[in-house]
Protein backbone atom coordinates (compact mmCIF):
# COMPACT_ATOMS: atom_id res chain seq x y z
CA UNK A 1 0.00 0.00 0.00
CA UNK A 2 1.00 3.54 -0.78
CA UNK A 3 0.40 6.36 1.56
CA UNK A 4 -2.49 8.40 1.39
CA UNK A 5 -1.78 11.84 -0.59
CA UNK A 6 -2.98 14.98 1.82
CA UNK A 7 -2.23 18.23 2.13
CA UNK A 8 -2.36 20.66 5.22
CA UNK A 9 -3.82 24.06 5.72
CA UNK A 10 -1.83 25.76 8.23
CA UNK A 11 -3.77 28.62 10.44
CA UNK A 12 -2.50 30.45 13.71
CA UNK A 13 -3.94 27.88 16.17
CA UNK A 14 -5.21 25.05 13.94
CA UNK A 15 -4.71 22.81 11.12
CA UNK A 16 -6.63 21.33 8.59
CA UNK A 17 -5.33 17.96 6.98
CA UNK A 18 -7.12 17.04 3.52
CA UNK A 19 -6.47 13.97 1.82
CA UNK A 20 -6.53 14.77 -2.24
CA UNK A 21 -8.28 12.25 -3.65
CA UNK A 22 -11.05 11.55 -1.31
CA UNK A 23 -13.29 14.50 -0.68
CA UNK A 24 -15.23 15.35 2.14
CA UNK A 25 -11.85 13.56 4.18
CA UNK A 26 -10.96 16.55 6.43
CA UNK A 27 -10.16 17.14 10.26
CA UNK A 28 -8.04 19.90 12.19
CA UNK A 29 -6.42 19.75 15.40
CA UNK A 30 -3.96 22.01 17.40
CA UNK A 31 -0.86 20.01 15.24
CA UNK A 32 -0.28 18.18 11.77
CA UNK A 33 0.05 15.19 13.84
CA UNK A 34 -2.93 15.37 15.76
CA UNK A 35 -4.46 16.59 12.74
CA UNK A 36 -3.41 13.26 10.75
CA UNK A 37 -4.16 11.12 14.28
CA UNK A 38 -8.12 12.14 13.87
CA UNK A 39 -8.12 11.72 9.83
CA UNK A 40 -7.06 8.27 10.86
CA UNK A 41 -9.91 8.03 13.44
CA UNK A 42 -12.80 9.43 11.04
CA UNK A 43 -11.64 6.98 8.52
CA UNK A 44 -14.63 4.09 9.49
CA UNK A 45 -17.02 6.48 9.08
CA UNK A 46 -15.38 8.10 6.15
CA UNK A 47 -16.14 4.44 4.77
CA UNK A 48 -19.52 4.86 5.03
CA UNK A 49 -19.89 7.73 2.12
CA UNK A 50 -17.25 5.71 0.03
CA UNK A 51 -19.29 2.71 0.17
CA UNK A 52 -22.59 4.91 -0.73
CA UNK A 53 -20.35 5.66 -3.66
CA UNK A 54 -19.73 2.56 -4.83
CA UNK A 55 -16.13 2.51 -3.98
CA UNK A 56 -13.43 0.27 -1.77
CA UNK A 57 -13.33 3.08 1.29
CA UNK A 58 -10.01 4.40 1.99
CA UNK A 59 -7.63 2.85 4.40
CA UNK A 60 -4.56 4.63 5.54
CA UNK A 61 -3.65 0.96 7.39
CA UNK A 62 0.28 0.84 8.07
CA UNK A 63 1.83 3.48 5.03
CA UNK A 64 -0.35 6.26 6.73
CA UNK A 65 -0.76 9.45 4.70
CA UNK A 66 2.00 11.43 2.68
CA UNK A 67 1.84 15.62 3.01
CA UNK A 68 1.86 16.65 -0.85
CA UNK A 69 1.76 20.68 0.02
CA UNK A 70 1.28 22.83 2.87
CA UNK A 71 -0.83 26.21 2.68
CA UNK A 72 -1.07 29.25 4.86
CA UNK A 73 -4.67 29.85 6.23
CA UNK A 74 -6.12 33.06 6.27
CA UNK A 75 -8.51 32.35 9.14
CA UNK A 76 -10.16 29.30 7.68
CA UNK A 77 -8.32 26.83 9.52
CA UNK A 78 -9.10 28.65 13.04
CA UNK A 79 -12.42 29.38 11.59
CA UNK A 80 -13.49 25.93 11.01
CA UNK A 81 -13.31 25.51 7.28
CA UNK A 82 -10.90 24.78 4.49
CA UNK A 83 -10.70 27.47 2.86
CA UNK A 84 -7.47 27.28 0.76
CA UNK A 85 -6.92 25.57 -2.58
CA UNK A 86 -3.70 23.37 -2.99
CA UNK A 87 -2.32 23.82 -6.29
CA UNK A 88 -2.53 19.97 -7.22
CA UNK A 89 -6.54 21.03 -7.24
CA UNK A 90 -5.94 22.74 -10.95
CA UNK A 91 -4.99 19.47 -12.35
CA UNK A 92 -7.33 18.60 -15.31
CA UNK A 93 -9.87 15.96 -14.18
CA UNK A 94 -10.93 13.09 -17.16
CA UNK A 95 -14.65 11.66 -17.45
CA UNK A 96 -13.85 8.43 -14.95
CA UNK A 97 -12.51 10.65 -12.22
CA UNK A 98 -14.79 14.23 -12.49
CA UNK A 99 -17.78 10.86 -12.19
CA UNK A 100 -16.12 9.25 -9.09
CA UNK A 101 -15.89 12.70 -7.52
CA UNK A 102 -19.16 13.43 -7.96
CA UNK A 103 -20.52 10.09 -6.41
CA UNK A 104 -18.86 10.91 -3.39
CA UNK A 105 -20.07 14.57 -2.94
CA UNK A 106 -23.59 12.68 -4.27
CA UNK A 107 -22.94 10.06 -1.00
CA UNK A 108 -21.86 13.06 1.52
CA UNK A 109 -25.17 14.41 0.71
CA UNK A 110 -27.06 10.97 1.29
CA UNK A 111 -24.76 10.52 4.46
CA UNK A 112 -26.39 14.35 6.28
CA UNK A 113 -29.49 13.61 4.86
CA UNK A 114 -29.70 10.41 6.85
CA UNK A 115 -28.74 11.61 9.88
CA UNK A 116 -30.89 14.94 9.17
CA UNK A 117 -34.23 12.61 9.24
CA UNK A 118 -33.84 11.06 12.11
CA UNK A 119 -35.44 13.12 15.26
CA UNK A 120 -33.57 13.94 17.88
CA UNK A 121 -32.69 16.09 20.30
CA UNK A 122 -29.01 17.75 20.43
CA UNK A 123 -26.82 18.58 23.12
CA UNK A 124 -26.07 22.03 23.57
CA UNK A 125 -22.73 22.84 23.46
CA UNK A 126 -19.34 24.66 21.86
CA UNK A 127 -19.63 22.27 18.85
CA UNK A 128 -22.20 23.38 15.81
CA UNK A 129 -22.28 26.34 17.63
CA UNK A 130 -25.21 24.92 19.54
CA UNK A 131 -27.80 25.16 16.54
CA UNK A 132 -30.74 23.20 16.74
CA UNK A 133 -31.38 20.41 13.81
CA UNK A 134 -33.42 22.31 11.45
CA UNK A 135 -30.92 25.13 12.15
CA UNK A 136 -28.20 23.03 10.98
CA UNK A 137 -30.64 21.49 7.83
CA UNK A 138 -31.37 25.32 6.75
CA UNK A 139 -27.68 26.03 7.32
CA UNK A 140 -25.89 23.57 5.05
CA UNK A 141 -28.72 24.25 2.16
CA UNK A 142 -27.81 27.75 2.50
CA UNK A 143 -24.25 27.21 2.06
CA UNK A 144 -24.88 24.98 -0.90
CA UNK A 145 -26.49 27.51 -2.74
CA UNK A 146 -23.27 29.60 -2.38
CA UNK A 147 -21.40 26.48 -3.19
CA UNK A 148 -23.28 25.86 -6.33
CA UNK A 149 -22.20 29.70 -7.65
CA UNK A 150 -18.85 28.97 -7.18
CA UNK A 151 -19.13 26.50 -9.35
CA UNK A 152 -21.04 28.18 -11.92
CA UNK A 153 -24.91 26.55 -10.86
CA UNK A 154 -27.13 29.24 -10.21
CA UNK A 155 -30.00 28.93 -8.58
CA UNK A 156 -32.82 30.78 -6.57
CA UNK A 157 -31.42 30.50 -3.14
CA UNK A 158 -34.12 28.62 -1.17
CA UNK A 159 -32.83 26.38 1.69
CA UNK A 160 -36.23 25.47 3.02
CA UNK A 161 -38.04 24.54 -0.39
CA UNK A 162 -36.80 20.59 -0.49
CA UNK A 163 -37.38 20.19 -4.20
CA UNK A 164 -34.99 23.51 -4.80
CA UNK A 165 -32.35 22.10 -2.95
CA UNK A 166 -32.56 19.13 -4.76
CA UNK A 167 -32.84 20.70 -8.35
CA UNK A 168 -29.45 22.60 -7.23
CA UNK A 169 -28.08 19.54 -5.82
CA UNK A 170 -28.41 17.99 -9.08
CA UNK A 171 -26.87 20.52 -11.61
CA UNK A 172 -24.18 20.99 -8.90
CA UNK A 173 -23.53 16.89 -9.21
CA UNK A 174 -23.90 17.32 -13.54
CA UNK A 175 -20.87 20.03 -13.58
CA UNK A 176 -18.87 17.80 -10.90
CA UNK A 177 -19.33 14.65 -13.38
CA UNK A 178 -18.25 16.67 -16.18
CA UNK A 179 -14.68 16.64 -17.64
CA UNK A 180 -12.83 19.69 -16.59
CA UNK A 181 -9.42 21.27 -17.45
CA UNK A 182 -8.79 22.37 -13.72
CA UNK A 183 -9.82 25.68 -13.69
CA UNK A 184 -12.23 27.93 -12.07
CA UNK A 185 -15.77 26.91 -13.09
CA UNK A 186 -16.74 30.55 -12.96
CA UNK A 187 -15.19 33.94 -12.36
CA UNK A 188 -13.81 34.06 -8.70
CA UNK A 189 -15.15 30.33 -8.66
CA UNK A 190 -13.62 27.26 -7.57
CA UNK A 191 -11.81 24.18 -9.81
CA UNK A 192 -14.16 20.90 -9.38
CA UNK A 193 -11.48 18.85 -7.27
CA UNK A 194 -11.62 22.20 -4.70
CA UNK A 195 -15.50 22.29 -4.81
CA UNK A 196 -16.05 18.64 -4.66
CA UNK A 197 -14.02 18.81 -1.62
CA UNK A 198 -15.57 21.39 0.48
CA UNK A 199 -19.22 20.42 -0.35
CA UNK A 200 -18.74 17.17 0.60
CA UNK A 201 -16.53 18.34 3.91
CA UNK A 202 -19.63 20.21 4.96
CA UNK A 203 -22.04 18.14 4.52
CA UNK A 204 -20.00 15.49 6.47
CA UNK A 205 -18.92 17.50 9.41
CA UNK A 206 -22.26 18.04 9.63
CA UNK A 207 -23.83 14.96 9.62
CA UNK A 208 -21.20 13.88 11.81
CA UNK A 209 -21.76 16.65 14.10
CA UNK A 210 -25.60 16.05 14.78
CA UNK A 211 -24.17 11.97 15.26
CA UNK A 212 -22.17 13.01 17.68
CA UNK A 213 -24.38 15.61 19.30
CA UNK A 214 -27.79 13.21 19.70
CA UNK A 215 -29.81 13.01 22.53
CA UNK A 216 -31.29 9.15 21.68
CA UNK A 217 -34.40 7.81 23.59
CA UNK A 218 -33.13 5.20 26.61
Amino acid sequence: MSPIPVYFEQGRRRVFACVLDWPGWCRRDKTEELALDRLAAYAPRYAVAARLAGLEPPDPGPAGFQATERLDSGFGADFGAPMEIPRSDAAPAGAAEARRMASLVSAAWQVFDRAAAVPAELRKGPRGGGRDLDKIIEHVAGADFSFARKLGVRHRSAPGDRAAVEAMRAGVLAVLASPSDGAPLAAKGWPARYGARRVAWHALDHAWEIEDRSVRPG
